[in-house]
This record gives C-alpha cells, structure tokens and sequence, in this order.
C-alpha cells in the first residue's frame, strides 16, 4: 500500500505487487506444514501413505485421536501442563508487576542500578549445570515447583511492563494519593484496569512457554507421572519411546487401525490446538500493549 498521496507510481506498484506474492508465499510455507500433520492425523493408512500435496483428508476417520486420548500419558501430560500453565502465568504475571511497578517510579532509590542488574541477567547466565546444582540444592527436583519458580521473572517482559507503566499519565495517581490511596491500592484499583493491554499480553508470552516447554522437565523431573506434554509429545514423535506409546497401531490384514505416523501426527495436533484457541481471545490487546511497552517510557 501507497503512504503518498494521489495515485501511486510505478515503482510502489510494483512494491506492492512483490510486498504481496512474498508475503502470501510466506504465509502457504507456514501455515501448509500444519494443514498437513492435520490432515494425515484424520486419515487412513492408505490415504497417509499418498504422495503428493495433502490440503485435505480423503478417507476421515478419527481412530488415531481415539488411539491417542486412550493412552494415559497424554492425559498425565495434560494435566501437569496444565498445572503448569495456569499457576505458572498466574505467578509469573503477578511477581512480574510487582517488580516492574516500583521500577516505573523514578522516586525509588538506585532505581537505575536494579535495572541495571535485571538487564545483566539477560546477558549472562551461570548456565546448564549450575542451574541443575541451583535447583538440586533448593531441593526441588522431581517437583512441579521446578518448572516454574527457576523463571518467575523474564527481565525482558518485566523491562515491557516497566515501560508500559511508565507512559501512563503520573497525575492520576498523584490525586489518588492526595484522596489518601496507598502505592498497593494505586496498583490494583488504578494502574491495572488500564494496563489490560499488556497484562494479557504478557499473560500469552507466559502461557505459550509454559505450554510449549519441556526441556526443565526432561532435565529436573524423573517421575514419568509428573512429565509435561511437550516431553511426551517428545518421547512419542521424536525418540518413539514404548514407555509412551501404549496405542493400537496397524496390523497386516486389518484396515480399521492406524500407523504410528498417524498417533504422531494426531498426537502434535493435540498438543498443539489448544494453546492455538487462546490467541484470539487476546489478539486485540497484543499489538497494543506491545507496541506502547516497548516504545515509550
């Protein structure tokens, strides 16, 4: 599209002509790798088995979602994920205001050193094992508590959400107080409502690495009762663990089963769509909240 006014010349024509049939291409390589695990997950072993391009089932049947449902693993899965997503967002969008608050208040003392600190720990870490040795001494391996407590705070979303507090207007809470409101009446009562933007964005920057993690599990959790979905959607795609697969594949002779790479397909499907149904709830709050936590202040 034109930003001049009047008609667009040659050169924006031709722009916006290319500027299109890349992003279109773009759009078919991202989105058709989906289509296809989602078609092969509702097809027969014959249908799979085609070459070609599949935008579409031909023989649908829903045995390899009966197949995946039946295991246990997916529902221990689901749950832990679960688990871990909800308290882990809660926690995690809460300590996060509550740090980023203060830091928005120029009157806090060495405002700028803590910032500074924060910002050192997006730069550097102390690494993979001792990290392991943090978390064995705090005594929280094998613990649910492992998955989230480690990453409480993002510094990046908490710099997000500093800014974000900043750009609004000082003069609301400064009448707040005079009426004799304190700092955590201001927060809640004034400052939340209208910071819902970025609260529900951060909220799905939280959700989605929660629901999408799965490497702390593999690294602090050794109970296969406590393992996440991400780690068995791992161990059934990738390593094809019979631990995890307990489904009722094809047999020579009987045509109403399935292969593993349908139970593969049906089982990313599963693990995929329902992170994917919380996106539209909180789409017209994500580019607002991102642009103004990130541009001012």
């Amino acid at each position: 599209m034109s930003l001049t006014a009047g008609k667009p010349s040659a050169g924006e024509r031709i722009f916006d002509i290319f500027n299109v049939l890349f992003l279109t291409a773009f759009a078919v390589t991202t989105v058709y790798p989906f289509i296809n695990v989602l078609v092969v997950s509702f097809s027969t072993p014959a249908a799979a088995n085609v070459y070609g391009i599949k935008l579409w089932p031909k023989d649908i049947t829903l045995e390899a979602y009966r197949s995946v449902f039946a295991n246990e693993y997916i529902w221990i899965g689901y749950a832990n994920t679960l688990f871990r997503t909800v308290i882990g967002t809660f926690l995690n969008v809460a300590f996060t205001v509550l740090c980023a608050y203060p830091l928005a208040k120029k009157y806090l003392p060495n405002r700028d050193l803590y910032t500074l600190i924060i910002i050192f720990t997006m730069f550097f870490s102390g690494g993979l094992i001792p990290n392991y040795l943090l978390i064995k001494e705090l005594g929280l391996l094998n613990s649910r508590w492992s998955l989230i407590l480690p990453g409480l705070i993002a510094p990046f979303t908490m710099i997000i959400v500093r800014n974000y507090f900043m750009s609004l207007p000082s003069e609301v809470e400064e009448s707040a107080k005079i009426d004799g409101a304190n700092d955590i009446r201001i927060l809640t009562s004034i400052v939340l409502p209208v910071s819902l933007p970025i609260v529900a964005t951060i909220s799905l920057w939280y959700a989605v690495s929660h629901w999408n993690a799965w490497f702390d599990s593999l690294l602090y959790i050794t109970d296969p009762e406590k393992t996440v979905l991400g780690n068995v959607l791992r161990k059934i795609v990738i390593e094809g663990s019979s631990q995890f697969q307990n489904f009722e594949t094809a047999r020579p002779g009987e045509g109403n089963t399935v292969t593993p790479d349908i139970i593969k397909a049906a089982t990313i499907m599963v693990a995929t769509i329902p992170i994917l149904c919380v996106y539209p709830f909180i789409q017209k709050y994500f580019v607002k909240g991102i642009m103004i936590g990130s541009l001012k202040g």
